[in-house]
């Protein structure tokens, strides 16, 4: 376990690091997620053998949860960048799940020195609208953070799961929230319009069993390769690790 200190009181973002061969990976979790998502993922055999950060983003996991923390997908990419920076990494491979994905996505346009290569799982790449009672970033975003301390966080276990909730339970409430919210809103330009203006190699995994993803072609277009994994819902790499792996491996191949 390493950390670093990501604001001016010290609060500390926490990540797990394995030794490993160049390019580095970074590995990037979803809301109310930890970076135990990517454990399995990080030692199968398709991908091992990397230098690779697990990291716990700012009020998820063992990271701090300080509520004078924006927790802006700007600021989580901040944050993703003072580890790399305090790795001594620069050019990493950043694999980012949902909200990590977009955190991944920013960080290439605010950083781009330390991206070499984007493969985002099922990211965010559109602000959603609020819809209270919904389980994810547009239920939560439709409180106030003050609702949301108040009662929506003793709500959430029954809306997202046991599973979610295994790993949400550990995020502090006002980091949730406000993260939430922010994924909901989004970037300007969007997320997806950040990714069509990128020059790294990307690769954008989504689930086949949901269909055509929305904006495939313009993604195509810009030179993303859009890849549907079988057998698996938004968790690809838990749903399916040998699909994901070897969709990863592919991407990631020299």
């Amino acid at each position: 376990m390493r950390t670093t200190p990501v604001t001016p009181e010290g609060d500390l973002i926490r990540w797990t690091e394995f030794p490993g061969r160049e390019p580095v990976r970074l590995y990037l979790h979803g809301l109310g997620a930890t970076s135990a998502y990517f454990n399995e993922i990080a030692w199968h055999p398709l991908l091992a053998g990397h230098r690779s950060l697990l990291v716990d983003l700012m009020g998820h996991g063992t990271s701090d949860r300080p509520t004078g923390f924006a927790y802006t997908l700007e600021a989580h990419a901040d944050a993703v960048a003072a580890v790399l920076d305090a790795a001594g990494v620069t050019g990493a491979e950043v694999v980012g799940h949902s909200m990590g994905g977009a955190v991944a996505i920013v960080l290439a346009d605010r950083h781009p020195h330390l991206v070499s290569r984007l493969l985002l799982v099922d990211a965010n790449l559109d602000p959603v609208p609020t819809a209270p009672a919904a389980p994810g970033s547009s239920g939560i975003a439709s409180y106030t953070e003050e609702e949301f301390v108040a009662h929506g966080w003793d709500r959430t276990p029954e809306r997202v799961g046991a599973h979610w909730w295994a790993t949400m339970r550990l995020a502090g409430p006002v980091a949730l929230h406000r993260s939430a919210t922010h994924l909901a809103r989004g970037t300007r330009p969007t997320m997806r319009e950040l990714l069509l203006g990128l020059k790294v190699p990307r690769t954008f995994l989504y689930p086949a069993p949901d269909g055509a993803l929305a904006g495939a072609d313009a993604l195509a277009a810009a030179g993303v390769a859009v890849v549907a994994v079988p057998d698996c819902g938004h968790n690809i790499m838990l749903d399916n690790p040998e699909g994901f792996a070897r969709a990863a491996a592919a991407a990631l191949a020299p």
